[in-house]
């Protein structure tokens, strides 16, 4: 063991999207804060950041039907999408900042503007499609929605899909053009040149192996550098581990009573993705499906026109697939590992709720190439299995943990942040819409862990992200003024803004 020891004000394990806006958020805020990264491959963003591994929606609510929700009186629940669409637009409006601010070059590098579709098949569905657009369509976050139900009009949208439907077949879609492509393994590389640039001292190949608490209040790191095999000591005032699937086990050894009672369940996602040039130019969208009845809010299909090194691409997915690492690069003894005396009963009780999820996931992994592309055609009927490739995309972790709402062991589909009650640690579990709405739950870490700077901050955050603390819904007059300065700043076409918004 090296008897080097180091000690700094902040610690970010994992180089994804979140340490990388955390970073660059504290260092927009608290220029002479000393920050150190771990990370245990050679680069940024590989693991869920990836722009293979991620679905790069850019994730603002505009397309996702599990957002929304039916009630049992008929009526629509829009609450869910509107939390996450307010949530882009903060993302949305820092990325201007670091763009304007000449922090960060090239912004058609990472976000492209797509539209963002919705799509059913069926009397029913497309009953409930229209009660949703007209639900959503009336609130200023989503105006400049477009319904339809007619077969020409969706040819013009979507000439893929329509080509090969029977005339008389009830199929409805929704569009808003504002939607977006957004590259987050690029924007995770960027935003890690950027903390280069800042000193930030970030250590490639390093796995964190141990995390524990000092007399001193302090949080003491066992570090592995996997070239040299040497273990260092390092310390910091302030811990977070953004270290996606890896987070799980680093929140256990820390020990924080917050920590305890919470599991993780792996997801692996497969892809297909198209490799003919000629189907790929005929969709031009992000186009969002129904799940199926029973398949859990991960598995919703979705057809995602994609640009990944400045070359269009066209996946279909995503599959569910099963694999007991809790990282594309982890080890088969994740999960087992996971289960301790604190959480196995929280696991147990998971395991007895969610049977219908482990039914679906064998179901999902038994799927072979030709069953998959008979999933692909509800959406392409003239797909041919040729132009279709699959390929794996990454691994999820769900979250589970005891809740009043639902009792023990219950299964969790977005993102949490476990904070310890001190607020020197902090770790980001659970999966979509994490890295859309990165800004947005950095911010509630500071806010948590720093809550002794937040008069002296505020201002600053005001000054990079105008609508913070804010409801856009509520001030259609800065909605629309921070959409027209994001879309020009952003590169993005101006398209939707130029429908004048009238305000009453």
């Amino acid at each position: 063991m090296s008897n080097r020891e180091t000690k700094t004000d902040v610690i970010l394990i994992g180089a994804g999207i979140m340490s990388a806006t955390l970073g660059t958020l504290l260092k927009e805020l608290v220029p002479a804060i000393e920050i150190t990264v771990f990370e245990k491959l050679a680069n940024a963003g590989e693991e869920s950041s990836n722009e293979w591994n991620n679905a790069g929606t850019g994730h603002a609510a505009l397309c996702e039907l599990n957002y929304t929700v039916e009630n049992p009186d008929g009526s629509l629940d829009i609450s869910k999408a509107i939390k996450i669409n307010e949530q882009f637009q903060v993302s949305m409006q820092f990325w201007s900042h670091l763009v304007n601010s000449k922090l960060m070059q090239n912004p058609q590098d990472f976000i492209r503007q797509l539209p963002h579709m919705s799509l059913v098949q069926g009397e029913q569905n497309v009953t409930f499609l229209k009660k949703r657009f007209e639900a959503m369509s009336n609130n200023p976050l989503f105006q400049g929605m477009e319904f339809s139900d007619d077969h020409d009009k969706l040819t013009e949208w979507i000439p893929l899909i329509m080509e090969g439907r029977k005339v008389n077949e009830a199929i409805a879609a929704t569009k808003m053009d504002s939607g977006t492509d957004v590259n987050f393994g690029a924007l995770t590389r960027m935003l890690f040149d950027h903390l280069e640039s800042k000193n930030v001292n970030i250590n490639y190949k390093h796995s964190v192996n141990n995390i524990k608490r000092t007399s001193d209040g302090l949080w003491e790191l066992k570090v592995r550098n996997l070239d040299s095999g040497m273990v260092e000591r390092h310390t910091a005032k302030f811990v977070f581990i953004g270290g996606g699937g890896g987070s799980l086990h680093l929140l256990q050894k820390s020990g924080i009573p917050e920590g305890k009672h919470i599991g993780g369940f792996p997801v692996s996602g497969i892809f297909m993705v198209c490799n003919n040039p000629n189907v790929v130019e005929q969709n031009h969208a992000k186009i969002y499906g129904k799940a199926k009845v029973g398949a859990p809010p991960m598995s919703v299909p979705h057809l995602d026109t994609r640009f990944i090194d400045n070359k269009k691409s066209l996946l279909f997915g995503p599959f569910a697939g099963f694999s007991p690492k809790f990282l594309k690069t982890g080890s088969m003894f994740d999960l087992v590992t996971s289960v301790n005396q604190d959480n196995i009963l929280t696991m147990l009780a998971a395991g007895v709720k969610e049977m219908s999820l482990t039914k679906y996931l064998i179901q999902q992994v038994m799927l072979s190439k030709e069953q998959r592309m008979e999933e692909l055609r509800e959406f392409i009927p003239n797909a041919k299995s040729e132009d279709w490739d699959l390929v794996v995309a990454g691994q999820r972790v769900q979250v589970i943990k005891d809740t009043e709402a639902d009792g023990k062991g219950t299964l969790q589909f977005g993102t949490e942040v476990i904070t310890a009650a001190d607020g020197s640690i902090a770790a980001l579990l659970g999966a979509s819409p994490g890295a859309s709405t990165a800004v947005h739950v950095m911010l509630e870490v500071i806010k948590k862990c720093f809550p002794q700077h937040m008069n002296k901050l505020e201002p600053k955050i005001k000054e990079m992200i105008p609508s913070y603390g804010m409801s856009l819904m509520e001030n259609p007059e800065l909605l629309h003024e921070i959409h027209t300065s994001t879309a020009k700043t952003l590169g993005l076409s101006e398209k939707e803004l130029e429908k004048e918004l009238v305000f009453s």
